[in-house]
């Protein structure tokens, strides 16, 4: 027997294995057995804990071990079993937040505790307990997602009529170019708001904010901090436009905010307060800077990538970096923060190491990387503090703190960590694009690395000049690469269009920024409280043209920008989870993630598509037929919902038959008769006759149908009311209806029918 450990058992006839289980230690999962020793003075048996014991194949069959298949993959797999966790957690918040009514918490509080009295019980057999972990994992995040809800502000009442709004400013936003128009506008977002109306005289402040849009020819620039008073006309976050699209309601409902709307009026200074005017004064500094030295739409992008002001982005320059796949290079978020953190932490450690007693004496790595820790807490602040970099300053500090304390600062572990505690401390960010593009991105880097590893190693070599350069370089496209193919589905997924020139476009570009652009730009940042930024920021623009050069030319490309419908949302679970398999899974056995990553690209054209669509206010309807989207007459407030179904079902837009721009029509569709009226000025009065009604599956009005054809399924005014946008397939057996009301469910995101949100009770009197 090839034991590790030594038995001593004094005048011992036989041993023989009794029992045997997994622990789990610090080297991962091994075997612990006990042995039975029968003596010759004593009858009973002695039971011997054996140390840890060489279980390979020959030992275990020589000793009559035989683990199971789940064991053995168990066993392989070892400590990257923790990574799991987080993929668990985040399905029981999936679960939650994707259920249609709203579940107590009784039961699964009670399932928790079985749960964890089961884990107790079980802990000695590894792939049992790997179950019950993941159970364990579902519950939690099942649970948390249900808390978090719970503890939100419920939704106020935004008055429906012009009103004076006072709050208190906490951002100005430069908001990108309209359609036609090369001028951005510019919005505020309020806290403890209040409006100046009869029914809300008295009421406590907003614990909501608000984001109002100002007028174009209004010239005040708050400063966060101030109190303001301004005219504006207020709306609650809108609801789906279609069943199955994106919740504005429930985004709302977990970021804080209580609606939108516009100013009437121009913005008056209440009280003023310069707490953060400083910061405020710097960017817009930094910005005037840029501008005199690199103008037009190469100074626009500088001004984006150093100081987060992206307002003068053209939508031309939007649109190429868009259909070459580069539009996250005109977003500030992880990728410009792990560059900006990168160039500091590199610099630092050359700095450093350049002396000789410094190398010897000094923990150059962790000074370094807390260097770049607190200049990417510098960058982050200086661009805004957007939501995307505030997370990704969260991962950051994790990784310096692997740094500092000599772990490794990147590994599948460790991300998994990263994201066990965004998932804890926020579940709803499951459902977040961002979130899920930066986590693919991380996890096909490390998978694709852990692969490639030993070539890049071979093509190093010995450590000769020319092998560094190209090893470096090839490190650079491979993470363009790698990054690309790993949030290419989920872009497909979350924007519906397919890049297949993305991923070359990365390879040129990321590289590009970080090796030139963003060391320049930073360099240059360091230098203009001297007044020498001209020349590096000559430099990043040089740079900058490059890229601009590389989105124009690939966005000319064939193919380089093909819409594609819709992928349901169990496509996107299952891509997700085949990615996750690929890229957590040790071994061969990770190739089986490939076949839910098909599936979830192929569900964009399995699953069905809806033939009629009717807005939530009943103002638009549109047939899909022949290849086209057929709307029917609209105003400008449905623009929004007619891009939501161009990019859902990727059609272009036509209009209906002329005989239903005006009145009554009939339209055969897929063997069934559509009786439509997408207009009516007599709002109902005049109703459909017999003959009208004969023979049709679907009635659908724009105006009150009051039951004009009897014993016929109809779609009015009053029907979205009660139950939003509509979504028709038409079958053989008759269409089938499906209502923005009947997808959500009750959920607290969900206003009830007719409800406008809590009202705004005044504050009590003071005794």
């Amino acid at each position: 027997m090839n034991w590790n450990g030594t038995l001593r058992v004094s005048e011992a006839r036989c041993i023989f294995i009794t029992k045997a289980h997994w622990n789990y230690g610090r080297a991962g999962w091994t075997k612990i057995r006990y042995a039975q020793a029968v003596t010759r003075t004593t009858p009973s048996a002695n039971t011997l804990l054996l140390d840890e014991f060489d279980n390979s194949p020959e030992t275990s069959a020589g000793m009559g071990f035989h683990p199971s298949w789940m064991e053995r993959i168990m066993v392989e797999q070892g400590r990257r079993l923790f990574c799991w966790l987080p993929v668990a957690v985040a399905l029981g918040a999936l679960t939650y937040l994707t259920l249609r009514f709203e579940p107590p918490l009784w039961p699964a509080s009670g399932i928790s505790g079985c749960v964890a009295v089961a884990v107790w019980f079980w802990r000695k057999h590894p792939a049992l307990l790997f179950l019950f972990l993941v159970f364990l994992g579902l519950l939690v995040g099942f649970l948390d997602a249900s808390w978090q809800t719970r503890r939100q502000p419920p939704m106020p009442s935004l008055p429906t009529r012009a009103s004076v709004v006072t709050g208190q400013v906490i951002a100005l936003e430069t908001l990108p170019p309209r359609p036609g128009s090369d001028e951005g506008g510019r919005r505020i977002i309020l806290a403890h708001a209040t409006f100046d109306t009869p029914v809300d005289a008295g009421m406590a402040p907003l614990k909501r904010t608000l984001r109002l849009k100002l007028r174009d020819d209004d010239p005040a620039s708050p400063l966060p901090g101030s109190t303001v008073q301004i005219m504006a006309m207020l709306r609650s976050p809108s609801a789906p436009s279609w069943p199955g699209g994106r919740d504005l309601q429930r985004e709302a409902w977990f970021s804080g905010s209580a609606g939108s709307g516009y100013a009437l009026g121009t913005l008056q200074h209440v009280d003023s307060a310069d707490t953060t005017a400083g910061l405020e004064g710097l960017r817009e500094a930094i910005e005037a800077r840029i501008e005199s030295v690199l103008p037009g739409q190469t100074g626009a992008i500088a001004a984006t990538l150093l100081a987060g002001e992206a307002g003068g982005i053209d939508a031309s320059t939007r649109q190429e970096f868009a259909a070459s796949g580069l539009a996250h290079l005109l977003a500030v978020a992880g990728l410009h923060l792990g560059l900006v953190m990168a160039v500091v932490t590199v610099s630092v450690r050359a700095l450093l190491t350049a002396f000789e007693r410094l190398a010897l004496y000094w923990p150059c790595r962790e000074i370094a990387a807390v260097s770049g820790f607190f200049a990417g807490i510098g960058y982050v602040l200086l661009t805004g503090a957007h939501l995307p970099s505030v997370r990704a300053l969260g991962m950051a500090a994790l990784v310096t703190l692997a740094l500092v304390t000599g772990r490794r600062a990147l590994s599948i572990r460790s991300l998994a960590l990263i994201a066990l505690v965004i998932l804890l401390v926020s579940p709803v960010s499951v459902l977040d694009v961002s979130f899920q593009m930066s986590f693919a991105a991380v996890m096909g880097l490390i998978a694709g690395y852990e692969v490639l590893r030993e070539p890049l190693v071979r093509l190093r070599g010995e450590g000769r000049s020319v092998r560094v350069i190209l090893s470096h370089l090839a490190a650079l496209s491979l993470t363009s690469l790698l990054a690309g193919l790993a949030t290419l589905p989920v872009s497909m997924a979350h924007f519906g269009i397919f890049q297949p020139w993305f991923v070359l476009a990365n390879m040129l570009a990321v590289p590009l920024a970080a090796v030139w652009i963003m060391p320049a730009g930073l360099l240059s940042l360091l230098l203009m409280p001297l007044h020498a930024a001209g020349l590096p920021l000559i430099v990043m623009g040089w740079g900058i043209r490059i890229i601009q050069i590389i989105a124009h030319t690939v966005a000319t490309f064939p193919f380089a920008y093909a819409p594609v419908p819709a992928m349901p949302g169990w496509g996107l679970a299952a891509l997700l989870l085949g990615l996750c398999w690929l890229c957590l899974w040790k071994g061969w056995p990770r190739l089986v993630g490939l076949g839910p990553i098909g599936v979830g690209i192929l569900s964009i054209w399995m699953a069905p598509h809806p033939d009629l669509l009717v807005s939530a206010d009943a103002g638009l309807l549109a047939l899909r037929g022949d290849g086209v989207l057929m709307v029917g007459p609209h105003g400008s407030l449905e623009n929004l919902a007619l891009q939501d179904w161009e990019r859902a079902l990727a059609l272009p837009t036509g209009s209906l038959p002329p005989d239903c721009m005006t009145g009554l029509c009939r339209v055969s569709l897929k063997g069934q008769t559509v009786l439509l009226r997408a207009k009516d000025s007599l709002d109902g009065v005049r109703l459909p006759s017999e003959q009208d009604c004969q023979g049709i599956s679907l009635f659908v009005s724009a105006s009150p149908a009051r039951n004009a054809c009897p014993g016929v399924p109809f779609i009015d005014r009053f029907s979205v009311w009660r139950n939003g946008a509509y979504a028709v397939f038409l079958h053989r057996g008759g269409p089938v209806l499906v209502s923005d009301r009947s997808w959500r469910g009750s959920r607290p995101w969900v206003p009830a029918i007719g409800s406008h949100g809590m009202p705004n009770l005044p504050l009590a009197e003071a005794e």
